[in-house]
């Protein structure tokens, strides 16, 4: 099986209403943060089912699809390594997180690093006193570098370990992307749905100088009273 014989199976399986409107979705006019991005047209679950299907494929295959200009060739890869990650040997693990991490600049849309950051880098790290590589990749220029490090926290939330949220979401509070603001605001949720004094603590820290949409995402599912006393930043 070869890249162009992925591209054939996902083609075989487009919606036009997709093709049409995914370019819309996903910000891809110029000087929108996915400028220039194309869809074949294609919904995840298709996607995933594709995947799949050849998930042994060489990594010269996936670097194809991942340097095509589809993003759903580019997500179909992504599928593709996480299912290796999840079938490869401790020693293989780190290989695939290096070939990850060096195709960063093809994982270039949001739902691209949400759907892979957590289940290849985030699972990696999750038994690792070292996690460096999120630090450096939150300083990197790359805005995608930037949120894979944040979503990639999701694999230590979901086993109550925060420290990394909360230290990335205090470093990235100057962040001027909404994306960024976003991602971060999401984490915090998601940290306070486990432990909301967490997510409390930060925001009586944090919440005069958060974005606001941070600050939004963050407290999504306070209580109503909650959520106004933190709004209004007085």
């Amino acid at each position: 099986m070869t890249a162009k014989d992925i591209q054939k199976q996902l083609e075989q399986v487009f919606s036009p209403e997709k093709r049409d409107f995914l370019p819309y979705f996903f910000k891809t006019g110029k000087g929108q943060y996915g400028e220039g991005d194309k869809f074949i047209g294609v919904v995840v679950p298709d996607i995933r089912k594709i995947a799949k299907a050849n998930k042994t494929l060489s990594f010269d295959e996936v670097t194809k699809l991942l340097n095509n200009e589809y993003h759903e060739c580019r997500m179909c890869a992504l599928f593709i390594l996480i299912e290796q990650y999840k079938k490869s040997k401790e020693e293989d693990k780190k290989l695939l997180v290096d070939f990850y991490l060096t195709h960063s600049h093809r994982i270039n849309n949001w739902d691209l690093v949400d759907l892979s950051a957590k289940d290849i880098l985030g699972e990696y790290l999750l038994d690792k006193k070292d996690r460096s590589i999120l630090y450096k990749l939150a300083k990197s220029d790359l805005l995608w570098d930037q949120r894979i490090a944040v979503i990639a926290t999701h694999a230590f939330i979901k086993k109550n370990d925060f420290n990394d949220i909360l230290r990335l979401s205090e470093e990235l509070l100057p962040h001027k992307h909404d994306l960024m603001h976003k991602a971060t605001g999401w984490m915090l949720r998601e940290a306070g749905k486990r432990d909301k004094k967490v997510l409390l603590d930060f925001l009586d820290k944090h919440y005069r100088k958060m974005p606001r949409t941070m600050l939004r995402y963050s407290i999504e599912k306070l209580t109503p009273e909650e959520k106004a006393y933190y709004m209004k930043k007085d």
